[in-house]
């Protein structure tokens, strides 16, 4: 919306930035355009250049179009040469042409109609026999019986709308004119005009459709008379309204023109320039003259003054140049052109024309002057470069940065004109300004430079500023970063700090876009400088755990929010955190750092709590805590139970006689990654209570496992271990660690000694026997050691533990080796010699214990341990024991001996008659003059006990046997093949045991007189060898 303003007067510069360049005639380089110089030509230029004083000569798509009074159209080319002509109107003239899209409307009169001629020609398509355009339309322009002669036309760019205005001060629109033209092949067929606007006491001086944007998306028609200027709304909502005034000032004929955005109509007056919105006036220029015709090329407007005579006291510097340099100036008139850019208060061509101007057309997007007498002036334009090097000279840098952005140069150019106008400023000391200007440039120009230059002028506060626009340009490095850091911190400005840390990080999380800064750089540089704040911040938010925490820990000691940043990191973030920082957060929130390690180690996602926290609807019954009763010295504090939770009371309104839902069962907290606990055993150096806690609390959570009697363990997730081996080198070194502090804290109390006993008791807790057996020896815990050497199988230390507590004089030491043999004894008889020389190795001992002593000579004698003669040389290494101690044990002995003797002596002599027995036998039945002689009816055959009868079969061992009782090919008497086949493999085994002399000495070491004995007995060692006989 364009908003109105005073015409206040301004200053205006004048540059030569057009030269101008005389047209010549192809044909003859003397002369002008021939076309130009035959009589009868009138011209209409359409383009970027909407002239007009009647508009006659334009250039389109086709060309360079001109019309003569005779009613033809020339096309012309760069040369000014006629390539195409035909006629437009018989017998008449073309008073308007306009074209858009390779269409041509021309606007004429012809001798044999009185109302003026629309026709509508297609440039882009020819007639193959003619060779003019083809006409696609041709109707009259009237209102009613009314005729009246055409001031002006206007053609929307997508050909939709046709407005023309009347002398009458009447607009006629016509809609929808393309659709017309592609739908209808009737010459005649034009949509109907609709009268917009009428004035009869304004003549239409001018028209202008201003396009429709994005933004503006209606499309509008502005109608300017002598006496003022409308807006009519031709399309979009709220279309076809009357038209509404938008500037209480007119303009002569030929002096309205669109802007160079096609929104805006801009109408010349000889006070000043105006510029007209469809809501109101808006800027306006003070230039003062009389103007014939106003144009527009590119963004200079072009103004033509009518002629007048030259004098040395004009106004404008171009007339008295003029006419001091012309001697007869002031015998003929003149007419001045001018460029000017009203957006830069510039005059960009200034030049008095003797002969007069007939036209200022736009063409190939240059401005040619047309004069009276058939000559072309070509003003060229300098390059965008030699503006700016002119208005550099004179140091106009705010001007060519206003002419380049009009000029659209590209960025890269834009910023060169920024860093040649900060340069300045900053040369003149000026260095807010040239700041200013100097952040324009990032992105083009290397920010060293311009930190440099602010370095060498020591402005910090300017230097802040750009790096501050440098970062949210994202374009800043880690050592940029580092220098805005280190200024902030060196002039202390914590707000600004914090602008640039909270503000540009916020904005940047919402913007999605990359971080304007160096994270890394900006978290080192605030730790370094003492800001934790900030440090902390930036690592939060952009999820830098490990910078926070040490930030946290090692800088602000701020323990708690680093506790409660670990808590919702999970286990796998928090592992190797806690593994770094677990001491000293162990050392300033014991209790708060176990909860976690157990959460950790258990398998407890502690996110979930974290949540719960901060959720509005958290509130709830209060839950058991593990911690609550594993707290140490805790024994007689019981776990809550689920049913002694509280529960919230229904209120009357929530009573109902349906019943309440079942509460839902208790779902086990999700499975996460369980931490080996082993990791934070050093953390609890000293923290001896703490780490009995996290111990117990881990066994009972994660293995069901506790010593507690009153704990019951809970029910554990059926998911095995990711791996089983590693899970059970952590199980083990829980309670190895367990009972090491069990041991080493019992000082301070009887529980723990008993929570070590009962873990040592324990047959489903696993722990290393050996560092068990270890800890108790040298912590002292009789109990345990005994019961891990009974667990090992170890029943001989166990007794020379006792005795050597005995020797130690502890009461009741020598008690309990008799109980401990009582108890290890039956199982283990070789203890008894043991304890027999321990009890009689002193009067008192033998005195406390005779009738033990007894009762192990007794144990001994019954279980064969040593023989009589082994327990005499026992009680006889020392005077302690007398003999009337085993007097009676003795005698017994010596008795039982005798009569083993005697009963050895008859079985000698029963073998010995047995033997001559045999010897005898063998010695008949070898003896061949004494054949034994077998009666067959006094016999009965050995293996059915029948009456033998023949044929049938004696052996020399007095069996004999009916013939069908014995097997075929039978050599051997049935009877007493079992027993020979006995005695030939006792023989066999006998000489393979008599080359096995590593068998016999192993005897020989357990019992020497015993396996020699049984060694003759057995013929083993005089026993023939099987090569020896062989020889022999």
């Amino acid at each position: 919306m364009a908003t109105p303003t005073s015409a206040a007067p301004a200053p205006w510069r004048q540059f030569p930035f057009f030269e101008p360049v005389p047209i010549k005639d192809v044909n003859d380089l003397d002369s002008p355009p021939a076309v130009f110089k035959v009589r009868g030509f009138t011209m209409a230029v359409l383009q970027t250049l909407t002239i007009r004083r009647p508009p006659m000569n334009f250039s389109s798509t086709a060309g360079l179009l001109v019309a003569d009074i005779h009613g033809s159209v020339h096309a012309l080319n760069q040369d000014f040469e006629s390539y195409m002509s035909w006629v437009a109107h018989t017998s008449g003239r073309v008073t308007h042409m306009v074209e858009r899209k390779g269409v041509l409307v021309t606007l004429g009169e012809e001798d044999s109609v009185r109302a003026p001629l629309l026709k509508i020609w297609d440039l882009q398509n020819t007639d193959k026999r003619t060779g003019a355009p083809i006409l696609l339309r041709s109707t009259k322009v009237n209102v009613g019986n009314r005729m009246h002669p055409i001031s002006t036309v206007a053609l929307t760019a997508s050909l939709s709308h046709l407005a023309i205005g009347l002398g009458d001060g009447t607009v006629l629109l016509y809609r929808h004119l393309d659709q017309s033209l592609a739908s209808s092949a009737s010459l005649t067929s034009v949509p109907k005009p609709k009268t917009v606007h009428e004035s009869p006491a304004e003549p239409v001086t001018g028209l202008g459709f201003a396009e429709p944007t994005d933004e503006h998306p209606q499309t509008h028609l502005f109608v300017a008379t002598t006496n003022r200027v409308l807006a009519y709304q031709v399309s979009g909502r709220g279309s076809g309204g009357p038209a509404t005034v938008v500037n209480e000032i007119g303009c002569g004929l030929g002096c309205t023109t669109m802007d160079r955005a096609a929104r805006d109509l801009v109408i010349a007056r000889d006070e000043a320039i105006y510029v007209c919105g469809t809501e109101g006036r808006g800027s306006s220029y003070a230039l003062e003259g009389r103007k014939l015709s106003l144009g527009a090329h590119g963004g200079y407007l072009v103004i033509v003054s009518p002629p007048f005579s030259p004098s040395a006291s004009a106004p404008s510097a171009t007339v008295r140049n003029f006419y001091a340099r012309n001697a007869a100036a002031g015998e003929t008139d003149v007419t001045k052109v001018t460029l000017f850019d009203a957006e830069n208060k510039v005059v960009g061509f200034s030049q008095a024309f003797p002969q007069g101007v007939r036209e200022v057309f736009s063409a190939w997007a240059n401005v040619y002057v047309l004069g009276n007498d058939g000559s072309v002036t070509h003003l060229e334009e300098k390059s965008t470069s030699e503006k700016l090097d002119m208005l550099y000279r004179r140091g106009y840098y705010p001007l060519a940065l206003g002419i380049a952005k009009t000029q659209q140069l590209d960025d890269a150019s834009i910023a060169d004109i920024h860093l040649k106008t900060a340069d300045a400023l900053y040369n003149k000391k000026n260095y807010d300004d040239a700041l200013t200007h100097y952040v324009q440039t990032i992105g083009h120009v290397q920010p060293s430079y311009v930190i440099r230059r602010l370095l060498d002028a020591q402005r910090i506060h300017n230097l802040v500023t750009y790096l501050q626009e440098l970062h949210s340009h994202g374009l800043a490095n880690a050592d940029h970063t580092t220098l805005l850091l280190n200024t902030y911190t060196k002039l202390k400005d914590v707000a600004r700090l914090d602008s640039f840390i909270k503000t540009e990080s916020r904005r940047n999380a919402e913007d999605s876009d990359e971080l304007p800064f160096d994270l890394e750089t900006a978290i080192r540089v605030c730790r370094q400088a003492g800001y934790f704040e900030h440090a902390s911040y930036l690592a939060k938010k952009y999820d830098r755990h490990e910078d926070y925490l040490r930030i946290q820990v090692e800088d602000a000691a701020n323990y708690r929010e680093a506790l409660q940043h670990l808590r919702k990191l999970g286990a796998d973030a928090a592992e190797s955190n806690l593994a770094r920082y677990g001491r000293a957060l162990l050392a300033n929130l014991p209790d708060e750092t176990t909860k976690l390690l157990i959460d950790l180690c258990t398998g407890i996602d502690t996110r979930l709590d974290d949540t719960e926290e901060n959720s509005p609807s958290s509130i709830k019954a209060p839950a058991p805590s593990y911690l609550s009763y594993l707290a140490l010295k805790r024994d007689s504090v019981l776990p809550p139970s689920p049913e002694s939770t509280v529960a919230p009371t229904p209120s009357a309104s929530t009573r109902t006689s349906t019943p309440p839902p079942a509460p839902p069962k208790p779902s086990l907290p999700p499975s996460v990654k369980r931490i080996s606990p082993r990791l934070y055993f050093a953390h609890f150096v000293d923290h001896m209570e703490q780490f009995v806690v996290f111990l117990e609390t881990v066994a009972l959570r994660r293995w069901g496992q506790t010593v507690d009697p009153d704990q019951s363990p809970p029910s554990l997730s059926p998911e095995p271990p990711a791996d089983e081996q590693a899970d059970h080198r952590d199980q083990v070194a829980v309670w190895n660690t367990l009972l090491e502090l069990y041991l080493t804290l019992s000082g301070t109390g009887v529980a723990l000694r008993d929570k070590a006993l009962r873990l040592l008791k324990s047959e489903t807790i696993p722990y290393d026997s050996t560092h068990a057996l270890i800890l108790c020896s040298s912590r002292g815990h009789t109990e345990g050691l005994v019961l891990l050497w009974e667990r090992a199988g170890m029943y001989e230390d166990v007794l020379r533990f006792w005795m050597d507590r005995d020797a130690m004089d502890a009461p009741g030491a020598s008690a309990e080796v008799v109980r401990c043999l009582q108890q290890y004894g039956p199982a283990h008889p070789h203890l008894y010699p043991l304890v027999l020389r321990f009890l009689t190795s002193a009067p008192a001992l033998l005195s406390r214990h005779e009738t033990d002593v007894r009762d192990i000579i007794e144990r001994i004698d019954a279980e064969g341990v040593l023989p009589p003669l082994g327990v005499v040389q026992i009680l006889s290494r020392n005077g302690v024991a007398s003999v009337g101690l085993v007097k009676e044990w003795l005698m017994g002995k010596i008795k039982d001996a005798r009569g083993e003797i005697e009963t050895d002596k008859e079985w000698i002599n029963s073998y010995r008659l047995e033997t001559a027995t045999k010897l005898r036998q063998v010695e008949d039945l070898s003896d061949p003059e004494h054949p034994q002689i077998f009666h067959v009816t006094t016999r009965r055959c050995t293996q059915c006990s029948g009456q033998l009868d023949l044929p049938s079969v004696h052996f020399m061992c007095n069996h004999s046997y009916h013939q069908r009782c014995l097997p075929e090919n039978e050599t051997e008497c049935p009877a007493c093949a079992r027993e020979h086949g006995v005695i030939r493999e006792i023989r066999r085994n006998n000489e393979r045991l008599a080359d096995q002399h590593d068998v016999f000495l192993s005897e020989v070491v357990e019992g020497g007189f015993d396996a020699i004995a049984s060694g003759f007995s057995r013929g083993v060692l005089n026993m023939p060898r099987v090569n020896e006989a062989v020889a022999g």
